[in-house]
């Protein structure tokens, strides 16, 4: 009957089932936070990455139109400008806010919209650089190759399972941090990566936080670090867009679990289901904000040899994929 009935549904997750509730209040609380952020600093680098990278996206069209971005590049501008001169913003990433409206502005045809924001670019922009180091599109053919194949790539896939039991030993934030770094790279709509790692290495910090989701009970003693990866929902504006962090994040998990692999470090990626008794737990121990939602944890450390992993037999090609 509830199938049969859209407005049924929502009666009764509202007021009967409530598994959603935690969800919708989430979402109705990063736009308002999203809302907030406006002009803050954070809530203005949002929109600046956002609208650089709409730009990206215009500049690599082929046939590559002459006048683009008339909707928001004045808006991308002036966001630009205020950031330069009032934020503490990453070296790095400001370069890449301004090469790449520097290219914009070199490409773009004659419009009243782009001449006056071109003005207003002029006045904040940064020392120009060489042309094959600015943080601009190029061509696929001269970004540097890994060297990896298909079967080293392979190898990897299958090295990588999920461990649960850990050698008593530290694990080095070097390695972690490294890590994180490839996990960057991975892509995320927009380029907001509306996400970040809460890491915990103290031994009870670790137990506490890694005994909240269920089906971990009798590993959680032994893990030397536990990773949780929170969305946060006040980077956009729209619901339609809810469910994008965990899109995002789940990209980065799986480049930080490959990544921690190279490095001689094993992982278990950990359920997080949304059950409220846990979310409390877990809103209270990271002190999260109703805008954030915790999307995974997982365990990290030095793999025990003796340590049995399940088989986890996988599904075969003729399960896994269908063309056309």
């Amino acid at each position: 009957m509830l199938a049969r009935h859209s407005w049924m549904q929502l009666v009764h997750e509202l007021f009967v089932s409530k598994g959603f509730r935690r969800e919708i209040l989430a979402v109705h609380a990063g736009m308002k936070a999203h809302q907030d952020l406006e002009h803050s600093d954070s809530g203005k680098i949002y929109r600046l990455r956002r609208n650089i990278h709409r730009l990206e996206k215009g500049l690599i069209m082929s046939p590559r139109r002459d006048i683009f971005a008339l909707d928001y590049i004045a808006e991308t501008v002036a966001v630009f400008v205020e950031v330069a001169k009032f934020y503490d913003v990453d070296e790095n990433e400001l370069r890449w806010f301004s090469d790449v409206l520097q290219e914009y502005f070199s490409l773009a045809g004659s419009h009243t919209i782009i001449n006056s924001s071109r003005e207003v670019y002029e006045t904040a922009k940064l020392d120009g650089q060489q042309t094959e180091q600015r943080s601009i599109p190029r061509e696929r053919r001269k970004y540097r190759l890994s060297g990896i194949g298909y079967d080293e790539f392979y190898t990897l896939c299958c090295q990588r399972r999920s461990v649960r039991w850990y050698q008593d030993k530290m694990v080095p934030r070097d390695l972690v941090d490294k890590a994180i770094l490839a996990a960057a790279q991975s892509p995320s709509a927009c380029n907001r990566q509306p996400f970040e790692f809460r890491i915990y290495d103290e031994p009870q910090l670790v137990e506490q936080v890694a005994g909240i989701p269920g089906g971990t009970k009798g590993f959680t003693h032994q893990f030397p670090m536990v990773i949780v990866l929170v969305g946060k929902l006040s980077a956009y504006e729209f619901q339609r867009d809810r469910h994008v962090i965990y899109i995002d994040a789940s990209l980065a998990a799986m480049s930080l679990m490959f990544a921690l692999e190279t490095l001689g470090l094993s992982s278990c990626p950990i359920n997080w289901p949304d059950v409220e008794r846990f979310e409390r737990e877990m809103d209270e121990a990271l002190g999260l904000v109703p805008h954030e939602r915790p999307v995974m944890l997982l365990s990290v450390g030095y793999a025990k040899a003796e340590g049995k992993i399940p088989y986890s037999h996988k599904k075969n090609l003729a399960q896994l994929r269908r063309y056309n």
